[in-house]
């Protein structure tokens, strides 16, 4: 009986992860072109700020996929713990 729960466990545990990893991949990408439309838009408005909405759009770019790589190390860790 312990065994068939340690199994049934474990399989919620890596379906969660799975789900956990999934969930942070197209957050990131829904961020990233949300943040990529916005920004193209800003250059069209303003083409002489380009290389600035450009720089900041590259670094925030950054920050998300650094967030989404978070989750996803998370994700994994709770798998490997077990």
């Amino acid at each position: 009986m312990f065994l068939l729960e340690s199994v049934v466990q474990t399989g919620i545990g890596v379906l969660g992860a799975g789900i956990g990893a999934g969930l942070a991949a197209i957050g990131a990408g829904m961020g990233i072109g949300r943040l990529a439309a916005s920004s193209v838009e800003s250059i069209a408005r303003q083409p002489e700020a380009s290389g600035d909405i450009r720089g900041a759009m590259i670094l925030t770019a950054a920050f998300i996929e650094g967030v989404a790589l978070f989750g996803e190390v998370i994700c994994l860790l709770a798998v490997l713990t077990k």
